[in-house]
């Protein structure tokens, strides 16, 4: 299995839709990369994530909103096709199995960090990722295995 986690903001608000008797959300997340090439210049790289979350719980869509700090996982895909310069490029997606609401806006509009919430979709492993995800955030140094 191959697993793809990512922090970033989304780009817009979420989609909801019903496909075939199925809710998905769909939702984009942009990750900006910034660093300094060879000759010291400082550089800027943004990679967005095509996201799809199958689930029936959709109450999350109302917090999914542009701007707002998200961790995602599941399943990437990726999608090939030539743009309109004529010139090969992809899409990075991503069938998401957990997602979590991190610090960012307050409904109120202030910023704060508040406490991340957990949204585990309808998937088999649903169940082991969020709990893994609970044991991973009540670890302390002891726990840990160097």
């Amino acid at each position: 299995m191959i697993k793809l986690q990512v922090i970033g903001n989304l780009g817009k608000d979420c989609t909801v839709k019903e496909v075939n008797g199925k809710n998905v959300i769909n939702f984009s997340v942009a990750h900006t990369e910034r660093y300094k090439d060879n000759q010291g210049n400082q550089k800027e790289r943004t990679t967005w994530v095509e996201c799809a979350y199958w689930t029936d719980k959709t109450a999350v869509a109302q917090y999914l909103t542009k701007g707002k700090t998200i961790y995602a996982e599941g399943s990437p895909d990726t999608d090939a096709y030539m743009n309109k310069d004529n010139q090969a490029a992809a899409t990075l997606r991503m069938r998401v199995q957990t997602v979590q609401l991190l610090g960012g806006n307050n409904p109120d509009g202030q910023q704060g960090s508040s406490a991340p919430q957990n949204y585990a979709g309808n998937t088999q492993n649903s169940a082991s990722t969020a709990s893994a995800s609970v044991a991973a955030t009540s670890s302390t140094a002891d726990d840990l295995p160097f």
